[in-house]
């Protein structure tokens, strides 16, 4: 009986373990951003740590991956369920400070695919870290998944998969994009759409110049090409030599072109004359911008308020107007 509760236990912690490692893994920049808010004045006060949020990221991303694995196919069972304590118990702590001080709304732990309250967060954590505490007494339970070849390529090849999907998301997009601005999603409806807590699906998104709000008006415009940069002092330079060339053929195929951003005037001034960008820019939450794409800067194209398209500027040269 006791065999069959490890067993049990073994595939929950372990099926948990991977699913919130992966759907962290197609994105860890948004688990950057979470890191960044722990890391603020208002809540660990550890700001020396910011400048490390996306190393902080793909390392906890890839050990909990790998450690969901391991736990699966029975690779060191012993090793495994002291380094599940290890991070059990990390997350929660972060969680219960969380929901306690009611300093951090979404902790992230399932990436934008499962939003959890504070508190539900921390009460998973509670019956996750007493399944491994169970898990971990009876450890001597847990056999092989796999012949002894197979047991030491499959870590290693898990681990290198997880490097290279680290790698190209960042380099591009995320693989699975679980946020309302996902292609296909409708602007208009998720302004519209409310969640559990009351807060619109797309909020906070606004598109506005120095005299009038176009939010609106441009999710009324069948070709509108936006591209979004956050901060433009952090911006990839190469991205904006990129924009002009793509900017100035969507302009020739009828588009209404506009950069958007949180930066100041002045840094927008200097970035259109030092690119020679033929479009100005409108202004929005730096938080929405995170959230709509994680390239900085990136490219998004609606229609009608529709995202029909977007990009890292790395791929923006093959967007098809």
């Amino acid at each position: 009986m006791i065999r069959i509760l490890v067993q049990i236990a073994r595939i929950i912690v372990g099926v948990t373990f991977v699913f919130s490692g992966f759907v962290k893994l197609v994105d860890p920049l948004g688990s950057a951003y979470k890191f960044e808010e722990y890391f603020s004045e208002g809540v660990l006060n550890l700001e020396f740590l910011i400048p490390y949020a996306l190393i902080f990221s793909i390392a906890l991303i890839i050990i909990e991956l790998m450690l969901g694995i391991m736990l699966l196919i029975g690779w060191r069972p012993r090793f495994t369920s002291y380094s599940l304590l290890g991070i059990s118990v990390v997350f929660l702590f972060l969680t219960w400070y969380s929901a306690y001080y009611d300093k951090v709304t979404d902790c992230g732990c399932f990436g934008d695919a499962i939003t959890l309250s504070p508190w539900d967060t921390f009460y998973k954590n509670i019956v996750l870290t007493a399944l491994v505490i169970f898990i971990l007494t009876k450890n001597f339970e847990i056999s092989s998944l796999f012949g002894p070849i197979a047991m030491r390529w499959v870590p290693f090849l898990s681990l290198m998969g997880a490097m290279y999907i680290t790698y190209y998301v960042l380099i591009h997009l995320p693989l699975i994009d679980f946020r309302p601005y996902a292609v296909g999603k409708d602007l208009n409806v998720g302004m519209e759409t409310f969640k559990e807590d009351g807060v619109p699906e797309v909020h906070d998104f606004s598109l506005e110049s120095l005299e009038d709000d176009l939010t609106y008006e441009l999710l009324a415009e069948e070709k509108v090409m936006l591209w979004i940069s956050y901060d433009l002092d952090i911006a990839d330079d190469n991205g904006f030599v990129t924009a002009k060339i793509v900017a100035e053929n969507a302009l020739k195929e009828g588009y209404r072109v506009y950069g958007v951003t949180a930066s100041s005037d002045d840094l927008i001034e200097q970035t259109i004359r030092r690119f020679s960008l033929p479009f100005e820019f409108l202004f929005c939450d730096a938080t929405t911008l995170k959230t709509m794409i994680r390239s900085n800067p990136g490219l998004i194209i609606l229609n009608k308020g529709v995202v029909v398209d977007k990009s890292s500027w790395v791929d923006a040269m093959d967007t098809e107007l």
